[in-house]
C-alpha cells in the first residue's frame, strides 16, 4: 500500500504534539480531526489540514491513527454511531496509539478485518515532553507486515519503536510498564515518608539510593523532582488517568488468573487520593496518604 495521507484523530495533550512531529518529520500529507478546534488551528502552522468531521478525515487517508484518553473513548470513536467502522474502506490501516484494554484491541481487529481493514495497537510511554521532542517509546501489536509498513510513521514520534507481538501485545506491554511505574512510585513514596519521619533528609535518601541497587527512572524523576519537594502539579499525568491504566492492568491480571497484590494496594491509594480531592494531581501525590497521623 502506497501511503500518501495519514489521518490523526485525537489531538489532546499527547496527540497534538505527536501529530506535529508526524507533520514536520514525515513525507505524508496529514489530516487532523478533534472535537476541539483549538489544536487544529495551532497545527495549521505545521501543515496539518483540518478535517470537518471524522468521516472526512477517514476518507482522505490510507492510514488512520487514533490517540484518545482511554478505552471508553476508543470504543466510541471506533464502533459507536458514525464511528470509524462505518467509514473505513478496504485496504486502509487503523492504528490505536491510546492506552486501552488488550481485549478491546482484539475485538476491534476482528471487526476491522471483516471490512478488509488492518488494525494495530501502538500505545506510547514517557512524558508529554517526550511527545513534544519525538522521543516516545512506542509498543506495537500487530503482524510483522503491519509493523514494517507503520514503522516509518511511528519513527517520527518515538525513538524506541518495538514490535511486541500480535494485536493487543503492545497494550499488554504498555499497561505492565505503567503498573510497574505506579508500584515503584508507591515504594519510593513509602521510603521517603518513613525516612523523613525517622530524621533522615529525603533528598539525601534518594541521592544515596540512586547510587545503589534501588536506582530507577521513577526514583530519579518522580522521586527527586516531585516527592522530595512535594510538588504535585495538575497538568501532569494525574491520579485519575493512572486509575484508568491500573484498572486495565488489574483486569488483565484477572483474565489471566494472576493475583496482582501490588496493583491492588496502589489502587487503594489512588482511591484515597481521589476522595481527598487529589484526583487531578500528578500520581506521586499518593505520598499524602502515607503521612504520619497526628
Amino acid at each position: 500500500m502506497d501511503i500518501k495521507t495519514v489521518a490523526f484523530v485525537g489531538l489532546g495533550v499527547m496527540g497534538e504534539a505527536m501529530c506535529r512531529n508526524l507533520a514536520k518529520k514525515g513525507k505524508w500529507k496529514i489530516v487532523g480531526f478533534d472535537m476541539k478546534r483549538e489544536p487544529l488551528e495551532r497545527l495549521k502552522a505545521d501543515g496539518v489540514t483540518a478535517a470537518a468531521s471524522l468521516a472526512e478525515a477517514v476518507k482522505a487517508a490510507e492510514v488512520v491513527v487514533m490517540c484518545l484518553p482511554g478505552g471508553r473513548e476508543v470504543e466510541i470513536v471506533a464502533r459507536g454511531p458514525g464511528g470509524l467502522i462505518e467509514h473505513v474502506r478496504k485496504g486502509q490501516t487503523v492504528v490505536d496509539m491510546s492506552t486501552a484494554p488488550p481485549r478491546l484491541m482484539r475485538e476491534l481487529a476482528e471487526q476491522f478485518k471483516a471490512k478488509g481493514v488492518d488494525f494495530a495497537d501502538a500505545p506510547v510511554a514517557r512524558t508529554r515532553r517526550a511527545a513534544v521532542e519525538g522521543t516516545l517509546s512506542i509498543m506495537v501489536g500487530g503482524t510483522a507486515d503491519e509493523f514494517k509498513r507503520l514503522k516509518p510513521i511511528l519513527d517520527t514520534m518515538g525513538t524506541e519503536v518495538t514490535h511486541c507481538g500480535g494485536v493487543g501485545a503492545g497494550q499488554v506491554v504498555k499497561i505492565m510498564n505503567n503498573m510497574v511505574v505506579f508500584e515503584t512510585t508507591m515504594a519510593i513514596a513509602e521510603a521517603i515518608e518513613i525516612a523523613e519521619a525517622a530524621g533522615v533528609d529525603g533528598k539525601l535518601l534518594y541521592e544515596t539510593m540512586a547510587k545503589g541497587s534501588a536506582d530507577s527512572f521513577v526514583l530519579r524523576n518522580h522521586g527527586m523532582k516531585h516527592l522530595v519537594p512535594q510538588d504535585y502539579p495538575t497538568e501532569a499525568f494525574s491520579v485519575r488517568y493512572a486509575q484508568k491504566d491500573l484498572a486495565y492492568a488489574r483486569e488483565l491480571a484477572k483474565e489471566t488468573g494472576v493475583t496482582a497484590r501490588g496493583a491492588d494496594l496502589v489502587a487503594d491509594l489512588f482511591d484515597e487520593a481521589v476522595k481527598r480531592g487529589d484526583g487531578d494531581r500528578y500520581t506521586p501525590v499518593i505520598r499524602r496518604g502515607m503521612a504520619k497521623k497526628s
